[in-house]
């Protein structure tokens, strides 16, 4: 990147990386050091236009001694999720002896793998699925690729393409360090008792309404450029879908359903990213076991028991970004592959889950969340309690056959 006129540049020697952890399923946001073919570009962008100086604010010994000599291919540290697709769709299906040129480590691909094989995407032997093949041609990461094509069924695709294109721009709140308060509180109008998702979907049709004026946005705290990239974004996506045949359909706002479609639909693509509030009053993610919190920024005011969530970020603290609440039933109902608890490791979600699904096997599916988890009583807190600590479960959990193929090419 060169601008005119930039004759200092003040170099730190770090920046921050995505790294993705395929054992637990995080992609998180770190401060790392950088390379020295990085501090070369950082220098080369003082003087491009004139005499310009790089002041670095690390020691020449640090330079040499300290930093790698290259950036770690992105390729090694993120999540393949997109790529495997993409090769599938390619014809490609050894993608362990795949000639990449930094190759990826074997788990990150298996990992993947059992990804996609979740969404639909894969079937067990591995093989592109129809679902897979319409996922493919949308240039989002699976799991929103999954909203859009599951949409129809739960006649809420206009609703879901708003949404899906506002998780694929900057984040479209602003909140200026000297106006917090009021940009809180402008938040606040726009708010969705069940979430983020929604609230999100609330700024987006308010925008629309308000004609995309820029002063509205500004009286708004909302980022006029975010909301216009948004828009554009999501007519790209709705002419996808209507290529391939995926009908634009919305159930009447005034519906008693109209939210909690728009949920289950959620529901349907990011399963995997789902946490439950534990005894102790902290959410632990499901399956993986990781303990995190509520980022600051979300609108969820009364803790829900169990909640979706976009984005894992990893700063002082885990923190699940975008959030929302949803109900064990529907994690039971839609996706009952993911959820197979024979394979979980013991802990409280495992309870709460077995049941929640002997409660749907009585026909009882509506019963309120609160009177399940009194089922657990007997229990006793120290069970509770042990249950909650216990280290994260790092096995691959797949169907047989496609961990068994899948296997015999690793070895």
């Amino acid at each position: 990147l060169t601008i005119d006129g930039i004759v200092f540049v003040v170099d730190p020697g770090f920046a921050k990386q995505k790294v993705y952890n395929p054992r637990v399923r995080v992609e998180s946001l770190l401060v790392s050091p950088i390379s020295r073919a990085s501090a070369q570009q950082r220098a080369g962008r003082a003087g491009r236009t004139r005499a310009g100086r790089c002041f670095r604010l690390y020691t020449e010994k640090a330079f040499k001694n300290d930093l790698i000599a290259q950036t770690y291919p992105e390729v090694l540290r993120s999540n393949l999720g997109s790529v495997v697709l993409q090769l599938k769709k390619l014809g490609i299906d050894d993608l362990v002896h795949f000639d990449f040129m930094d190759p990826p480590a074997p788990e990150t691909l298996m990992r993947a793998l059992e990804q996609l094989n979740y969404l639909g995407a894969l079937d067990d032997d591995g093989n592109l699925t129809p679902v897979g093949t319409v996922m493919s041609d949308f240039p989002l990461e699976p799991q929103l690729a999954k909203l859009l094509v599951a949409s129809p069924q739960f006649r809420c695709s206009n609703e879901m393409l708003s949404i899906v294109a506002m998780l694929s721009v900057p984040q479209v709140f602003v909140r200026p360090r000297e106006a917090q308060n009021a940009a809180d509180e402008a938040k606040r109008r726009f708010a969705h008792v069940d979430g983020d998702h929604l609230t999100m979907l609330n700024a987006f049709n308010a925008f629309k309404g308000n004609n995309e004026d820029p002063g509205w946005c500004y009286e708004n705290f909302l980022s006029h450029r975010a909301l216009k990239s948004a828009d554009s974004v999501r007519n790209q996506l709705a002419r996808l879908m209507h290529r391939h045949s995926l009908p634009l359909v919305s159930n009447a706002i005034s519906a008693p359903d109209f939210y909690v479609q728009i949920r289950r639909c959620l529901v349907a693509g990011l399963f995997m990213q789902v946490a439950h509030l534990t005894p102790q009053g902290q959410y632990l993610t499901a399956r993986d076991l990781q303990l995190v919190a509520l980022h600051p920024s979300s609108v969820l005011e009364q803790r829900p028991e169990w909640i979706l969530y976009n984005d894992f970020v990893l700063t002082s603290r885990n923190f699940v970004r975008t959030c929302t609440a949803v109900t064990p039933s529907w994690l039971l109902e839609l996706a009952p592959h993911y959820f197979d608890l024979r394979e979980w490791p013991e802990c409280q979600a495992k309870r709460v889950l077995a049941a929640v699904n002997r409660v749907r096997r009585e026909g009882e599916s509506d019963t309120p969340v609160l009177q399940i988890g009194a089922l657990f009583d007997e229990l006793g807190e120290q069970s509770r309690t042990a249950a909650a600590l216990r280290p994260v479960h790092q096995g691959l959990i797949m169907p047989i056959a496609f961990w068994l193929k899948a296997k015999t090419r690793v070895l």
